[in-house]
């Protein structure tokens, strides 16, 4: 399982791409290599409700005040059910 921290929609379907399909950009050590990885944002409650408290408080607490969850939870989604990842 990969857990992205990425900040923009944008950023965060390309790792996503990246770590499930292989490099986009064909430029990468990952060019036309598939993982196949689950990925999460490390806002998804998957994630969220699988860590202590406190600590994703202090860690992500305050990102997540600033950044457009919705758009970045949707982004990382949308590639994990288009690459048939299984969700745990």
């Amino acid at each position: 399982m990969v857990i992205l921290g990425t900040p923009t929609a944008e950023s965060s379907e390309l790792y996503a791409v990246t770590m499930t399909e292989g490099d986009p950009s064909w430029a990468g050590a990952l060019a036309g290599t598939a993982l196949g990885l689950p990925v999460f944002h490390v806002t998804e409650d998957e994630v969220k409700n699988g860590v202590n408290k406190e600590l994703y408080e202090s860690e992500v607490g305050v990102a997540e005040m600033v950044l457009d969850l919705p758009v970045i939870q949707e982004a990382v989604k949308k590639v994990r059910e288009r690459s048939s990842t299984p969700v745990a």
